[in-house]
């Protein structure tokens, strides 16, 4: 009974043993994920991102891929494929094209480096090492981490929970948050293939506008589409509507917005003008890349200007920060839907 008793005990502490050695630690995890993408030398990448906009839901295919942590091709579209752009980082500088309109911005911009980016692997782990509260737990298949974003808007997206698969360290999950930890951007990981191997031709700015033009359904590009005015939601600044002016122009109307209040703001909106194919227009812009969800804007210290379902909208404010101009950017709804 007592070598019983002895055999018991040491199968007892073997497997304390073994639990323990089986199990990482937080910084061993962070460790590893530092290790992994400081090595990968390039990746392609495949999620769906979903916008929480007040009751709306916005849904988006993100195709992202990385070359040596230099060279960047981050595409959004719908769907239909209707509604597209795509972010190009090369040798040259940063690009946001709008293949609907056959229109490009190039930015002398230190992006993705300078915030945080919800679908690129090596930023995600940079959050991670960045806040040194992050916290972290371990399921059967994953590891999860909360940490701080580095939104400029971050006080609006203040949070975020990161899944990593254990057995290959890959993306799952990343929930955005805001203040009430309600998520209002999710991105979900369906491929991950590191150390794909990427040509820099695949980052050339006329194979990607060409390329995604061909792509686009015909009655996508159709100028004769009839477009809406889109409100912003007053409640993010505390502003209200004091008047609306619409102003016929040679290519149509344009609409002009002015809100009051504490930190007044002016939205200008018209419809875009789609570009012949042979004449892509190329504009070089002082400012910053601004990721609004929904699309890429040019964002200024008093300025902020994107294009969506085929209209050109620029925001003007003396009173409102970048992050603010930016989550004003996000609320823009159509008059259908306000």
């Amino acid at each position: 009974m007592r070598n019983r008793n002895l055999v018991w005990l040491m199968c007892l502490f073997t497997l304390v043993i073994l639990s323990a050695c089986g199990a990482k630690s937080k910084e061993e995890v962070i460790a590893d994920l530092n290790e992994k993408a400081e090595e990968v030398v390039g990746y392609k990448a495949k999620a769906k991102m979903t916008l929480q906009a007040g009751e709306e839901k916005q849904i988006y295919d993100v195709d992202i891929w990385n070359r040596e942590h230099q060279f960047y091709r981050v595409a959004l579209s719908t769907d239909k494929k209707d509604q597209s752009q795509m972010i190009l980082k090369n040798e040259t500088g940063v690009y946001v094209l709008t293949p609907a309109l056959n229109k490009s911005f190039k930015f002398q911009s230190d992006w993705p480096r300078n915030s945080s980016q919800a679908y690129l692997y090596e930023s995600l782990v940079k959050d991670i090492l960045a806040d040194k509260e992050a916290t972290f737990k371990e399921t059967d298949q994953h590891f999860v981490f909360e940490t701080k974003t580095r939104y400029p808007n971050s006080h609006m997206l203040p949070s975020q929970e990161i899944r990593f698969k254990k057995k290959d360290l890959t993306p799952v999950s990343v929930k955005v948050m805001d203040p009430d930890r309600k998520p209002l951007v999710v991105v979900e990981f369906s491929k991950m293939e590191f150390d794909a191997k990427i040509d820099k031709e695949s980052f050339d700015v006329k194979k990607n506008m060409t390329g995604a033009q061909l792509e686009m359904p015909v009655m996508a590009q159709s100028e004769n589409k009839e477009w809406a005015v889109h409100y912003p939601d007053g409640d993010i600044t505390g502003s209200s509507l004091v008047e609306e002016n619409e102003i016929v122009t040679s290519n149509g109307t344009r609409v002009v917005l002015t809100y009051g209040g504490d930190k007044s703001f002016t939205v200008v909106q018209e419809k875009a003008e789609v570009l012949p194919a042979a004449s892509m227009q190329m504009n070089e812009v002082n400012g910053e890349v601004a990721d609004l969800g929904h699309s890429f804007g040019v964002v200024s210290d008093q300025s902020l200007s994107w294009s969506y379902q085929g209209v050109n909208f620029m925001l003007a404010s003396k009173d409102l920060s970048k992050g603010e101009m930016i989550e004003v950017a996000r609320s823009m709804k159509m008059a259908m839907e306000k």
